[in-house]
């Protein structure tokens, strides 16, 4: 692949902001297990649209090496879960490499790229650990999606919050905006504020899209565990109170993502009004509106 990178088809001149497309699950096609479900087939609903409008979009997302899981049953029926290592033919190595702190440690990271025509999308990029520069540890960040270890989750969002930006400075390509889809990638703020030192000049480059509009789905986290695995980019403890908001000892994520943004959407408009109640007792939010998000088939 050539760096600086050429986007790949001539986009519609009415389209004149670049998107980073940021998502822990992408559902594009069956052959590309890289999903878990709804979050994952809006991703790549996205991606098909983006493609047919010419809009400048690119995506980013995890290369899971055994995917999410593929459903089976045992000898007596009754149901298993089974964990295949996946191999797809039609992703192109780029050969790029960086590097992310995770828990005071480099850890190497590349990319796979999925060309428009493989599945008429925008171009999409899949980060991967998975390398033999990195120790087993490493390697498994980019093993299971969504791996029930606290560890392992905060390992993940680093590695697509803080990948994301480092592959776009790595191709050279330059998104005026960063979407991220739920708060699964929200050390990009982290990362983007180390840069500008300013949290205005943070929301301008930051949208959000909000699914789940219940308590079990917005994810609480201690910030010293996040602090301890390299969450905030540098960060101390108390800048990050500070540009969140938060007075307490854990850090709401969906929160901070809504908070840190410029604008965020719920997915349809009766969503909204649920949105709208569930989060209307916190301050200095950002603006939401709807969008009704339909599947491209």
């Amino acid at each position: 692949m050539e760096i600086p990178f050429k986007y790949p088809y001539k986009t519609d001149e009415k389209y004149t902001i670049n998107v980073c497309y940021c998502c822990m699950e992408f559902g594009i096609d069956q052959s590309l297990k890289l999903y878990a479900g709804g979050l994952g087939f809006l991703a790549g609903s996205h991606m098909r649209s983006a493609y047919e409008l010419k809009q400048p979009m690119i995506g980013v997302g995890i290369l899971w090496k055994y995917g999410y899981y593929n459903q089976v049953r045992k000898q007596d029926k009754t149901m298993d879960v089974l964990f295949e290592e996946n191999k797809y033919g039609f992703l192109t190595e780029t050969k790029i490499k960086f590097t992310i702190s995770v828990n005071n440690h480099e850890v190497w990271v590349t990319a796979y790229y999925l060309a428009p025509e493989i599945f008429n999308t925008a171009p999409i990029f899949f980060l991967s650990t998975d390398l033999p520069e990195n120790d087993y540890l490493s390697n498994t960040i980019t093993h299971k999606l969504y791996n029930s270890n606290p560890e392992s989750k905060i390992a993940s969002a680093i590695l697509l919050g803080v990948g994301s930006v480092k592959l776009m400075e790595a191709l050279n390509w330059t998104p005026n905006i960063f979407h991220i889809n739920e708060s699964h990638a929200l050390p990009i703020a982290f990362y983007l504020y180390n840069k500008y030192k300013s949290v205005e000049l943070v929301k301008s480059h930051l949208v959000f899209t909000n699914h789940t509009p219940e308590e079990s789905g917005n994810q609480k986290m201690f910030i010293w565990e996040l602090d301890k695995m390299g969450y905030f980019c540098g960060l101390d403890n108390e800048m990050v109170k500070n540009i969140t908001l938060i007075e307490s000892e854990k850090l709401n994520l969906t929160l901070s993502a809504l908070q840190l943004s410029k604008k965020a959407n719920a997915v349809s408009i009766t969503h909204l009004e649920t949105i709208h109640k569930y989060w209307e007792k916190y301050k200095n939010t950002c603006e939401i509106i709807s969008i009704t998000n339909a599947q491209n088939y």
